[in-house]
């Protein structure tokens, strides 16, 4: 990744905390580690800081404590995570549901990483990580109906990055590509979000 446009984003971004958001499947952890490197910060994966701070694996959690209970281990760990600076975090899947994580990640800037359903289909399927929220008869159907609830919460972040299965490198470098803009925004009034098509590349302005 070019260097230059990094060391200047780091410069602008004075420690900002990049939150990466999406569904499970959408390449949160292997986009963020490259797009970490290339800005010189730390990734940090939110789901493993859970995992760390419960002393036990999220499908644990979930069936000791049920999603809620988890939910709430999970919003404790982020208020914390969003104390400290210079992090690309990859956050869980399900973390825009509550309205208290939106007030910690909008500390930062929000990166929404959109995948079509028929790639997330094909990478959870490939994925062995236990997905308690995908435990269904109908994977395809369970998938849907996440989304119909998520879609319109992941909408709110700063940045959109429409995917279509090409490597988290260069998924990452439209990120960098793309955060010019954002910082241009974010002290302007009315929340505006900053689509990026992966087919060319294109930045274009949209409300959400």
């Amino acid at each position: 990744m070019p260097t230059e446009l990094a060391r200047e984003l780091r410069r602008r971004l004075e420690g900002l905390n990049l939150y990466l958001v999406g569904m499970m499947g959408s390449g949160k952890s292997s986009v963020g580690r490259p797009l970490a490197e290339a800005l010189g910060y730390r990734f940090l994966d939110a789901d493993t800081s859970v995992e760390q701070a419960a002393g036990r694996s999220i499908p644990e959690l979930f069936a000791s404590e049920g999603e809620e209970g988890f939910r709430d281990l999970e919003a404790a760990v982020l208020n914390q995570i969003a104390a400290w600076h210079s992090l690309v975090v990859a956050t869980g899947g399900g973390v825009v549901t509550r309205s208290q994580n939106w007030g910690q990640m909008r500390q930062g800037v929000v990166i929404w990483l959109d995948a079509p359903d028929l790639l997330l289909l094909e990478r959870l399927a490939a994925d062995p990580t236990p997905r308690p929220l995908m435990q269904a008869d109908d994977p395809s159907t369970r998938l849907a109906d996440l989304l119909k609830e998520r879609r319109p919460l992941y909408a709110q972040a700063d940045l959109h990055i429409i995917q279509d299965g090409r490597p988290p490198e260069q998924v990452a470098w439209q990120v960098l590509e793309a955060l010019p803009g954002i910082l241009k925004q974010r002290p302007a009034g009315p929340h505006e979000a900053v689509t990026v098509h992966n087919a060319d590349g294109v930045a274009t302005h949209s409300i959400n």
